[in-house]
């Protein structure tokens, strides 16, 4: 991970390794920095304040090994990064993050800008954070139901997706029927409403296009004398009744003329079928006009008086719905719409029915759940109690209580970790009889348990050894160092007891000019390594007495050296 001018670090880059890591430095150089930095490209809320003064921005980047294929980098190809193949199913994930003096930030995901939102969905893969307000936390019901949940595993986790479940459906059909209690009155306006339009619709019966056609007929009839004059004077000329010579009995003679003299050429032939050919066409034209002229004579006033009602009865249905279109498509829906409607007492008796269903499945599914976290609840307990065996508190007894609760997306139950410091003592919840220097190593055990059913790539302790020192403090390193074997440990610490277990100790170097304070981050090893833990020891790093202190601590720590 490599910082730039955030808070007093200049520029330093973190050579951090697997196992356990120690950080330390003097009060003020910037520890709790590293911290940040990592919470930044972990999403969390950027901070203008944490940009060094003077600098116009502060950067974080960090790279971390993932698998090829996994929920990580799945997340990260959403979102439209990348990983880089290492081989052996391995890749290296590269993330960023950039605040300004002025507020502003910008996150890289694989190489491309992402929202924040995508490193926070990546944290919870990657790493889980401790520090004093991750203590307080923990002081939360829903911390602690969360930490019981993540120990019980799949069993846990398997009843509470069934429980879910369950409250879905139970939700929903509680929703349905109060919308459909509380719109009762209205829904039966609207049936009301319905029944009667498509009372007026079955009665008007209009067809498809009918306003169309009426208006065509009503112009015609509006018209019919200038038509029938039309229509006669065309008929006169194809086929008059008089003597008078017309169309039909041109083309006769004109044919005749032809025949006679069509022995004698084709061409003359040809033709005069042509005209016969047209003298046909005339006498249907002239048929089919004295057809229409028989209808315009049937056609009286009469009719476009009926023709001018039902556009008026067409009109008003036109109106109310918009179109004819729409009309004759409500008469299709409107149907089954007033079913629907119709059915809303039958309705709500059949969901009443499944709702009362729905509670006593959701009442069976809580119960599951409500035994799954008990069960993993006494194991808990008793695993935690062994574990602070070892972290300086032999007579401490935790128990897990899982207690009914209010109903949530959790489940009915409220879980609450209990502590007895010592015999005799009345287990109390963590959130009020518990010291700052007990909650630390409860926290402490609480993970060194659940990390052997629920493993987490990243472990990053900020101070957790805050308010111990002596024993304690070396079976916290101890501790870290054992959890370090199956997960990267970070530790931000200024006891020399914690620090002495760690296989890679880092230091953060403070210099000043007296004006700016610049700080930088080095390896440390041998004779440097005792030089900073006899400082952590006696606050004197040439000090032959604590510089022996120190040697005896990294002995001690031995095989945690390699985590």
């Amino acid at each position: 991970m490599t910082l730039r001018d955030l808070g007093v670090i200049a520029q330093a880059t973190l050579p951090i390794g697997p196992g356990f890591t120690a950080i330390t430095g003097e009060t003020g150089a910037g520890k709790t920095m590293v911290v940040t930095g990592l919470g930044l490209l972990l999403g969390q809320r950027a901070d203008s304040g944490a940009v060094r003064s003077g600098a116009a921005q502060a950067s974080v980047e960090g790279v971390w090994i993932v698998p090829d294929d996994g929920p990580v980098a799945d997340r990260v190809r959403e979102a439209g990064g990348d990983v880089e193949p290492l081989g052996g199913g391995d890749a290296e994930l590269y993330l960023g993050r950039t605040v300004s003096s002025e507020g502003r930030g910008r996150a890289t995901v694989g190489g491309r800008t992402a929202p924040a939102g995508v490193l926070a969905d990546l944290a919870d893969q990657l790493v889980v954070v401790h520090g004093q307000s991750d203590q307080l936390r923990l002081r939360s019901a829903a911390a602690q139901r969360d930490a019981l949940d993540r120990f019980g595993g799949a069993a846990i986790a398997d009843a509470l997706e069934g429980y879910r479940g369950v409250l879905g459906r139970a939700r929903s059909l509680t929703e349905e029927l109060a919308q459909l209690t509380a719109d009762r009155d209205d829904r039966a306006r609207e049936a009301e409403d319905l029944r009667a339009a498509l009372a007026e619709i079955e009665q008007i019966d209009p067809q498809p296009g009918e306003d169309a056609e009426l208006h065509r007929r009503a112009d015609r009839l509006a018209n019919a004398e200038e038509l029938r004059l039309a229509a006669a004077t065309a008929h006169s000329a194809l086929s008059s009744d008089d003597d008078q010579p017309d169309v039909i009995g041109l083309l006769a003679e004109a044919r005749r003329g032809l025949d006679r003299a069509a022995s004698d050429d084709d061409r003359l032939a040809q033709l005069a079928e042509q005209i016969g050919e047209l003298g046909y066409r005339a006498a249907d034209v002239a048929g089919e006009l004295s057809g229409y002229l028989a209808d315009l004579d049937e056609a009286g006033p009469h009719e476009l008086a009926a023709v001018e009602e039902r556009r008026a009865v067409l009109g008003a249905l036109i109106r109310r719905h918009g179109s004819l279109d729409e009309a004759l498509a409500l008469q299709d829906r409107g149907s089954a719409r007033l079913l629907e409607l119709d059915d809303d007492g039958d309705r709500i008796d059949r969901l009443a029915r499944a709702q009362e269903e729905a509670a006593a499945e959701l009442d069976a599914a809580a119960s599951v759940l409500t035994a799954a976290r008990r069960a993993a609840a006494e194991r808990l307990g008793s695993a935690v109690t062994d574990e602070l065996r070892h972290l300086a508190l032999p007579d401490a007894r935790v128990t897990v209580a899982v207690e009914p609760g209010a109903e949530s997306a959790a489940g009915r139950d409220e879980v609450t970790i209990l502590l007895a410091p010592h015999p005799g003592a009345d287990p109390r919840p963590v959130a009020r009889g518990a010291s700052g220097g007990e909650l630390s190593r409860v926290m402490l055990a609480i993970e060194v348990v659940i990390s052997q059913t629920d493993p987490v790539p990243t472990f990053v302790f900020d101070e957790v050894d805050a308010g111990i020192g002596g024993a304690a403090a070396i079976e916290v390193g101890r501790r870290l160092a054992q959890l370090a074997r199956s997960s990267q440990v970070i530790a931000v610490t200024h006891l020399a007891q914690v620090a002495a277990f760690a296989g890679n100790h880092l230091s953060v170097v403070k210099s000043g000019d007296g004006s700016v304070t610049a700080s930088s981050v080095r390896r440390l090893d041998g004779a440097d390594r005792e030089a900073e833990m006899a400082r952590l020891l006696s606050g004197l790093s040439d000090s032959e007495t604590a510089l022996e202190h120190a040697r005896e601590l990294l002995t001690l720590g031995g095989h945690g050296l390699i985590g």
